[in-house]
This record gives C-alpha cells, structure tokens and sequence, in this order.
C-alpha cells in the first residue's frame, strides 16, 4: 500500500491551511497514494498554548461543513483520509477528534483521542472532553486502521487493543515539539524516546506505525513563553520497528512510502506475542497503582 504523509506548518487562516492541504492530498494520489495521514489540528496553529474561551470558536460540528469538504477531497482523489478536526459536539463539549474518510467521500469512522495531556503550553484539558468511543479499529477499503492521537502514542495499552482488534496499521497524528527552556540535549533524549516508545508499539504487536507531526515554531499568544517548536520528524516504520521513512525536523514534508502489509503476517509468525500473552494474568493492569490498598488480582 502506498501511504502519503503531509507534515506541515500553520497559518492563522483555517480556510488557507485547508487549500494548502486540499492540493497537497490530490498531489499525492496523482502520485499513486492510497491512503493520506495528516498531522494533529492541521486546520489552525496549535491553539492549546493558552487557555482562551474565545478558541472554542475553531472548533467544527462532525459532520458539518468542514467534514463536507474534506468529503469532497477524498471523492476526487479517490483516497482514504486520516485527518484531526476540533470537534464541537454541544456547547461546553468538545473533543480532539480523528476523521477517517473513505475514498467514496463517505465518513468511515472517528476517534476522540482518549488521553489529555495538561502541561505547559498543552492545555489540551481545558479544551477537550476525554474521549468515550474506546480503541476500535476504522474499517476502510485500504484496510482497518488502528487510529489514535498524539498523547495516545504514549501508552502500549491503547495499541495493543487496537491490534486485539485486527487493526491493519497503528496510526497516530501528533502535534508536539521543543520547550524552549530545555537543554538541546534533553530536546533530542524527548523526541528520541516519543519515536522510540511508537516504534516499540509496531514491534509488540507486529504492526506497521504511522506517526505525522507538525514542524515549525508556533509563538505564545499570550507572551509568556517563548512558544513551541515543533519537531516534525513524522515516520513511518514497520512491524519489526524499522524506519520506512523518516521527515526533517525543521522543514514541511510531504512524502509517499510503500508499506508491504504481508510482512506483518510473517512478523507475527515469527514473533507470536498475542499467542504467548498471560491474559489470566493481566488484572492488575486495571489499577491506577498497585501499592498495599489495592489488589494485583
């Protein structure tokens, strides 16, 4: 399967952003894509730096306008559409939502990222409702796609349940980057280890990932930070973790990688981690923490 990425920078114009990205998306089926990945709230600059009421304005209905475009897009090109929209389900509950297009324009499934981080310049829970569709693979032409989002990418146990699922691929559009603050050498040991955890996903359940960031610096509006830099590196690699693709850090990036899905088959064959798995003894993973107050069970 070919698999197109579109690591990119934002404007503060939404419609723009979206043209930018409508031309891209048809530039890479003219290419022979079949599946398109773009990166976490790829409409607008990352507005989570702050906390602003006046940000709940971006936000879009599923369906809705915005859904009907990108509808549009996918009918003409003829290609699946993993995108993240800002989503407005009623006044006072929005959800940080991935849209999976199918290739006839139709919506073939949605996920709301589960896990909101609430850090400093990513104040994503005073935006975002948790999600409440759990992990479930999104059934498309090119094959049911294992969808999450950016903090998601973190934890093995929102993989491993897409997997448990049949999930083809592991998908994850992100937005994360540099705090000013740190050293060089602690940005790089942050970036190295956000791909290394994902690329330990693809090996534990002999998946192919898909990650695509944002790059590009991206200012505080309110001037109390010195903004984010994001760190783009999207990547694609396959279900031993190796690199398939790997996208600049600094740069915009638009590029089309062929995944062999046969592989993981072979993979898992080799590698029979889901046979092998002790789920009699997995209980305790539903505990917060295991300390003296609670049961392993």
């Amino acid at each position: 399967m070919k698999v197109a990425i579109i690591q990119g920078r934002c404007t503060d114009n939404a419609t723009e952003n979206r043209q930018q990205l409508f031309h891209k998306i048809k530039e890479a089926a003219q290419h022979g894509a079949q599946l398109v990945v773009l990166q976490e709230l790829h409409d607008t600059p990352y507005f989570c730096q702050t906390e602003n009421v006046d940000n709940f304005d971006l936000a879009v209905s599923i369906p809705g306008p915005v859904t009907d475009l990108y509808a549009q897009v996918a009918r003409e090109a003829r290609v699946v559409i993993v995108t993240s929209l800002f989503e407005r389900r009623a006044a006072g509950l929005y959800h940080n939502t991935a849209v999976v297009f199918e290739s006839d324009g139709s919506i073939a499934g949605t996920y709301r990222k589960m896990h909101i981080p609430d850090d400093p310049a990513y104040y994503e829970k005073f935006y975002f409702t948790p999600g409440d569709l759990g992990f479930r693979p999104v059934q498309t032409s090119v094959g049911r796609l294992g969808v999450q989002v950016c903090w998601d990418q973190w934890y093995p146990e929102g993989a491993r349940l897409m997997a448990l699922q049949g999930a083809d691929l592991l998908i994850y559009p992100t937005a994360i980057g540099y705090a000013a603050d740190d050293t060089p050498e602690e940005q790089q040991r942050q970036r190295q280890a956000w791909q290394l955890v994902q690329r330990g996903h693809a090996v534990a359940n002999g998946l192919p990932v898909i990650t695509v960031n944002r790059t590009g610096h991206e200012p505080d509006p309110s001037g109390q930070t010195a903004g984010i830099e994001f760190w783009g590196t999207s990547f694609v690699c396959g279900p031993q973790g190796e690199l398939l693709y790997e996208a600049p850090e600094h740069e915009e990036a638009n590029a089309i990688i062929d995944i062999n899905l046969e592989r993981s088959e072979q993979v898992r064959r080799w590698w029979p981690f889901l046979r092998d798995r002790r789920i009699e003894a997995f209980g305790g993973l539903m505990q917060r923490y295991i300390d003296g107050t609670t049961s392993p069970a």
